[in-house]
C-alpha cells in the first residue's frame, strides 16, 4: 500500500496532466471534426454530387477523422499505438478481402452515379 502511495505521489501529477491534456484535445478535436463535417456537407450540396452518395461520403470522412483523433488522444496518454495500428490494418485487410466482390460492385455503382 505504501508503494502505491509513493507511486501516486511521484507520478500522479504527470499522468493527471497527460489525461487532462488528452481530454482537452479530444473535446477540441470533436468540435473541429463537427465543423469540418458540416463544411463537407455544404460543399457536397453545392456540387453536383448524387444525393445518395452525400451521406455515405460525409459519414466516411467523419469516421476516419474520429478514428485518427482517438489514436492521437490515446498516444498522448502514453499508450503504445504500433500494435493497435497493426491490428487495425489487419482487420481492414481481412474485411476488404472478404468483401472484395461486394466492394467492386459498390465502386462500380458509385462510378456510374
Amino acid at each position: 500500500m505504501e508503494n502505491l502511495m509513493n507511486w501516486i505521489n511521484e507520478n500522479g501529477v504527470d499522468y493527471a496532466l497527460k489525461i487532462g491534456t488528452a481530454l482537452i484535445v479530444l473535446i477540441i478535436g470533436l468540435w473541429i471534426i463537427n465543423i469540418i463535417t458540416k463544411g463537407i456537407k455544404r460543399v457536397f450540396e453545392k456540387r453536383d454530387l448524387d444525393p445518395s452518395l452525400r451521406p455515405f461520403l460525409s459519414g466516411l470522412i467523419n469516421g476516419i477523422l474520429k478514428v485518427l483523433l482517438v489514436i492521437t488522444v490515446i498516444s498522448m496518454v502514453g499508450i503504445e499505438m504500433t500494435s493497435f495500428i497493426a491490428i487495425l490494418g489487419a482487420v481492414g485487410l481481412a474485411v476488404g478481402m472478404a468483401l472484395s466482390g461486394t466492394l467492386q460492385n459498390f465502386a462500380g455503382g458509385v462510378m456510374i452515379l
